[in-house]
């Protein structure tokens, strides 16, 4: 189990005046994201998810924490594109700023299945929904990156599975896949090679915005616990040794979400603060640029 140096505790700086979002912040890394921003004082943390009994007790917790702090819960379903426009234009609606938005909500090898917008579940969750709120919020991102001593930023959880793709197939996001165990971890693959990928180009397009992929490690989440009992026992065979717990898996989104200088536009980060490995895909410039435009031209009807 590695023995990370950073401390939340300690390292987070006061984050008075700064307004988080974190998606996924029912549970697992989300929750415990919001737990440990609630610390440090921020102006507003604004956090999704679909369980509104779970998301009254991520509000609890984090008063425990910080009795005075303002806390926004907005229920989403990230399967459908209407909902995920609408929690965007909410926001813009309640907010004069937003400092970081943490792309948390995720889900990892599932059964063959397609969103409501009927593009293929993990690439339509982990990669299209989180693509179309960052559109959605861009204006007030660029607007609070506008104002004096302001360090705005999207943070996305991608995962080393990324290294089991070789390059995403645009051309089947509209079918399920396979139903197999390799057919629904390649998906996986695709999904988080897409969040590396869509860093890069957030860097390219937007670069007074800092946006970085995390690798947060490996947690036995709920995102592991929901798994097939083969799907379990082959995350467990193949990464035992390296089996964190959420106290430490959520130290890298932290890091990248409030540190000072150090963070590289673009980046994918390793637990904590370490620049992340490469494959062949993960550098492919054409792929990074051919998934931009193929987003833009699959939210295009969010204008």
């Amino acid at each position: 189990m590695p023995a990370y140096k950073y401390d939340p505790s300690t390292d987070i700086p006061s984050l008075s005046s700064k307004v988080f979002l974190v998606t996924g912040g029912t549970a697992g890394l989300g929750m415990e994201t919001v737990l440990q921003l609630a610390k440090h004082d921020p102006a507003r943390i604004i956090f999704t998810g679909r369980n509104v009994s779970a998301a009254d007790k991520t509000i609890s917790a984090a008063k425990k924490v910080n009795p005075g702090l303002d806390i926004v819960f907005m229920p989403c379903d990230f399967t459908s594109l209407d909902s995920v426009y609408a929690i965007g234009k909410e926001v813009l609606k309640q907010n004069l700023r937003l400092d970081v938005l943490l792309c948390n909500a995720g889900v990892m090898a599932v059964p063959a299945a397609v969103t409501k917008d009927n593009y293929e579940i993990q690439f339509g969750i982990n990669h299209i929904a989180h693509a179309l709120l960052m559109k959605v919020l861009l204006p007030l991102l660029q607007r609070t990156a506008s104002l004096p001593n302001t360090s705005v930023r999207i943070v996305s959880n991608t995962s080393l599975g990324f290294a089991g793709s070789k390059g995403i197939h645009l051309d089947k996001i509209n079918a399920p896949g396979a139903s197999s165990f390799i057919g629904r971890w390649f998906r996986y693959s695709d999904a988080k090679l897409a969040n590396i990928l869509y860093a890069q180009q957030l860097a390219k397009h937007y670069p007074e915005i800092t946006s970085v992929a995390i690798h947060p490690g490996v947690i036995i989440t709920g995102l592991v616990s929901s798994l097939p009992l083969f799907d379990r026992i082959f995350v467990f065979l193949t990464t035992w040794w390296q089996q964190i717990d959420e106290s430490d898996g959520v130290k890298n989104q932290l890091w990248a979400a409030t540190a000072g200088d150090g963070v590289a536009n673009g980046a994918f980060y390793e637990p904590v603060g370490v620049i992340g490995r490469t494959t062949k895909a993960s550098l492919d410039v054409k792929g990074a640029e051919k998934l931009w435009d193929w987003t833009e031209k699959e939210l295009a009807r969010f204008e």
